[in-house]
């Protein structure tokens, strides 16, 4: 099957190497000249566990190619999709720009009678905006929205937990998009992943429905986490508690920093942003103080990293341990551990950084931050140690080794990924969130 990626960023790149991998001829599109030179070259512009590998198993194959010119190349694709990002405006809302842009390439190219599938997180209500104009040219559209975890793209692509055709009303349409996107998925639906067919709406909301339940999950366990903090219990524990109740489940209840990304934060204030428009705020109001909750975490890393200090930060040695938004990524869009980060410089703390993946990007973004090659360089002499971004390495190390060469053992653990009572037996002050007490 012949099949276009429009958007060749994170969810595109990936898409279009795992479509490839299904045995599709595939070619991604993309306006970054820099980019699509780098992922024809088998260089990856992002961090993603496994991608490198598949990508250039792939394009050895000749079944994968990139260009920025796609041209006469799109009147033979029978299956678009579209991939590209709908980023946070300056309201809350979508910027839908980019998907508009797509749908406009699109109808240059694309054939009459092909389908496009949609991918992009959007407001919904756009498929069906979307479907009109492409119907001017006989073109059918189906929404497909990805469910991709950042350092599990690959597998989540090749075996995700469900897939979601969202179709036209118009029976003929829907017909065709189906037919269209069974043969693209036909070794997935083969291996009898559950398929949820649907209309635009229903499949338009499921992500932004998905994204804003995990987030509620998790500002709830953080919003636990304050009262631990005000009656010394420990949130842990309490979470261990409640996710053996099968209702509620142990996932999702880590206290932390909180959640971020490219996806949790813009997906819920884009949820809230169109449920105003269609006139039914109260029903996502909550999801305010979902964010609200959020952003508090991110304060109390920065009161905790002050009170481990005596009480001011100016002048302060402080190591920051990871500075993505989560392990196995070098994603720093809206990373709670690079605002802490930010944070903790404004307020005059020598700030030292060590990321296994985000390193280079973080010098060029902010070069007045000191950014270590190694644990051992960022923590000697350190006044304060934060662990923000749990990678296995940080969570193997030696509190032992690390005491010797520290100025002040004291150690904020921005995840609770860290033993307590191995930290404190070996003489370090142990911070964590939610679970200020003696480990027992």
């Amino acid at each position: 099957m012949k099949i276009s990626v429009v958007g060749c960023g994170y969810l595109g790149a990936v898409h279009a190497a795992c479509m490839a991998e299904l045995g599709h001829d595939v070619l991604g599109i993309d306006v970054d000249h820099a980019k699509v030179a780098a992922l024809s070259a088998g260089r990856t512009p992002f961090y993603e566990p496994g991608f490198e590998e598949l990508l250039t198993r792939v394009l050895d194959t000749g079944r994968l190619r990139f260009t920025t010119t796609p041209g006469d190349d799109l009147a033979d694709v029978d299956l678009h999709f579209i991939a590209v990002g709908t980023p946070q405006s300056g309201t809350g809302a979508a910027d839908l720009s980019y998907v508009d842009a797509a749908i406009t390439t699109l109808l240059a190219g694309a054939a009459p009678g092909s389908v496009v599938v949609g991918k992009s997180t959007v407001p919904v209500g756009t498929a069906t905006r979307l479907a009109d104009r492409l119907a001017e040219r006989d073109i059918a559209l189906v929404w497909n929205p990805e469910f991709l975890r950042e350092g599990f793209a690959v597998a989540d692509t090749l075996h995700p937990d469900r897939i979601v055709y969202g179709l036209p009303a118009d029976p003929a349409r829907a017909e065709l998009g189906r037919a269209r996107l069974d043969e693209a998925y036909a070794r997935l639906l083969a291996d009898g992943i559950p398929q949820i067919v649907t209309d635009y709406a229903t499949a338009e909301l499921v992500k932004v429905a998905a994204n804003s339940f995990l987030a509620t999950k998790i500002s709830f366990i953080n919003a636990m986490a304050e009262l631990c903090e005000a009656t010394g219990g420990d949130v842990t524990a309490l979470a261990d508690a409640l996710g053996h109740d099968d209702r509620i489940g142990r996932r999702f209840l880590g206290a932390g920093v909180g959640f971020g990304g490219g996806c949790l934060p813009k997906d819920i204030r884009a949820f809230v942003a169109r449920a105003q428009e269609l006139g039914v705020h109260d029903a996502v109001s909550f999801l305010r103080e979902v964010d609200a909750i959020n952003q508090r975490r991110r304060d109390h890393a920065v009161t905790l990293t002050e009170r481990a200090v005596g009480g001011r930060l100016a002048g302060q040695k402080v190591t920051v341990l990871g500075i993505t938004f989560k392990p196995d990524t070098d994603d720093l869009r809206d990373s709670p551990a690079l605002d802490i980060t930010s944070r903790l410089w404004a307020r005059g703390a020598e700030v030292r950084v060590v990321d296994p993946a985000a390193g280079p990007q973080l010098r060029r973004r902010q070069p007045e931050m000191q950014v270590c090659d190694t644990v051992e360089e960022a923590v000697t002499g350190a006044d304060a140690v934060l662990l923000l971004t749990p990678w296995q390495e940080f969570l193997s190390l030696d509190p032992v080794r690390l005491r010797e060469i520290v100025s002040s053992p004291a150690i904020i653990d921005g995840r609770n990924a860290l033993n307590p009572k191995l930290w404190q037996d070996s003489g370090w002050r142990y911070y964590g969130m939610g679970r200020e007490v003696p480990a027992w």
